[in-house]
Formats: C-alpha cells, sequence, structure tokens
C-alpha cells in the first residue's frame, strides 16, 4: 500500500543513533554506522525522528510500503519502557513469539544517564565503573556481554548533552568506593572528549586509577 514512512539518507546519515532512540516503537537500528529502517511495518510516518537528526539524513515520503502494524508497534514500544536497554533487533523476536532467543540486559544500575545519575548511591560501593560514550550501545553489537555484565554503566555524550561531565565524575570518584574504571568511546573525533573530560574528573578526585580504554569503530570493532 501507499503510505507515508521515512526514508534515510545513508550518505548523509553518521551514525549517531538518534534517530533510533526517538523511535520508540523500534523500527530503526544501527547498522554498520549508518541508520537502517528495519521494520517497515513499526514505522508510524509520523517524523518523531526527523527533528533529532543532526544531519537532515531523514525525511518523509509516499511510497509502496508494509501496513503499519499498530498492535506490534505498541508492544516494542511497551517492551522498550519496561525493559530498559536491550538491542533493538531482539524486539522482533520478542513480538514474534521467539522469546527464548532474547538476550536480556546485564544492566545493575538505573538510572544510567551521565547527567541524571546521583552522586552517591549504594550501587557505587565497590564497583567497577563503565563509562560509556551514546553510539557504542549501537555501534557494538555485544557491548551486554562484553562491557556492561558486572559493571555500573554511566552513559553521555559531549556533543549532545553539551555539558562538561569532568566535575561531575570527580565528585563521583571521590566520594565513593571505586574499584575500576572503564572507558568505551567511538572513533570519532567528537568522542575524544569522553576521555578528556574523564582524565580531567580522575585528576581532580585526587585518586590514582588507570582508565581501561576500549575504541570502538564505526562498524562495532574493538579497535
Amino acid at each position: 500500500m501507499y503510505r507515508k514512512i521515512i526514508k534515510i539518507d545513508e550518505d548523509k546519515c553518521e551514525g549517531c543513533g538518534m534517530c533510533a532512540i526517538s523511535c520508540k516503537e523500534g523500527a530503526i537500528d544501527i547498522i554498520n554506522g549508518k541508520a537502517k529502517l528495519v521494520r517497515e511495518e513499526f514505522c508510524d510516518g509520523f517524523g518523531t525522528c526527523l527533528a533529532l537528526c543532526p544531519r537532515g539524513a531523514i525525511s518523509l515520503e509516499n511510497r509502496n510500503a508494509k501496513q503499519y502494524d499498530e498492535l506490534a508497534g505498541n508492544k516494542a514500544k511497551h517492551h522498550l519502557e519496561t525493559k530498559g536497554v536491550i538491542h533493538f533487533l531482539e524486539f522482533h523476536k520478542l513480538i514474534h513469539n521467539k522469546e527464548q532467543d532474547v538476550k536480556f540486559s546485564k544492566l545493575k544500575n538505573w538510572p544510567i544517564q551521565i547527567k541524571i545519575i546521583p552522586i552517591k548511591a549504594p550501587f557505587f560501593d565497590d564497583a567497577d565503573i563503565l563509562i560509556c560514550s551514546d553510539c557504542v550501545g549501537y555501534a557494538h553489537p555485544n557491548i551486554h556481554d562484553e562491557f556492561i555484565q558486572d559493571k555500573i554503566l554511566l552513559v553521555g555524550c559531549p556533543k549532545f548533552d553539551a555539558t562538561d561531565y569532568s566535575e561531575k565524575l570527580s565528585v563521583i570518584i571521590r566520594e565513593n568506593r571505586i574499584k575500576s574504571i572503564t572507558l568505551v568511546r567511538m572513533e570519532l573525533p567528537c568522542c575524544m572528549g569522553m576521555q578528556r573530560m574523564l582524565e580531567k574528573a580522575v585528576e581532580y578526585s585526587g585518586k590514582e586509577f588507570d582508565i581501561s580504554l576500549f575504541v570502538i569503530s564505526r562498524a562495532g570493532k574493538i579497535l
């Protein structure tokens, strides 16, 4: 049937993942560093994702597409809202009654965003901290098993949050019993900001830590 649906210009797309975050139905995934409309039947054509794309890579068009499946889209939306962070590819399996194949989240704490996470919390006691750039969750397919498991997750993006996390992170490090710090960031130049902020935070905290650093390529590989 002909209907209004999103169109993604891959030449403009930088794979930041903002569209995937804004799509509550889970119609968009980040694959090989590019946004993809992977489930046409989940896209309602409202275009919520358009305003959040920093590169203007998304537009609306009228074309022959699968009919919008409101029931399936609502199931995916409900799963996103109640189960927390889980890779979007897993929603498709869940909706089609293949729940036994789903790999669930390894998260141990909530919230996870640096800008709203409390400075002191019980989950920080004797914790191994994982500080992760937003885009890593979309680029690296095994982030839960390889990085998040058994760690306390703090997520942020200095470019889109437009803030300096170094002061808050320094207080978290200073006021809590932190065992180790791991940073996972993308290879993109803007992601170096996260590393610089963490290095300043450790310095300001007055404590000594060796930061374990992992850099992820746009294709999701560990560099």
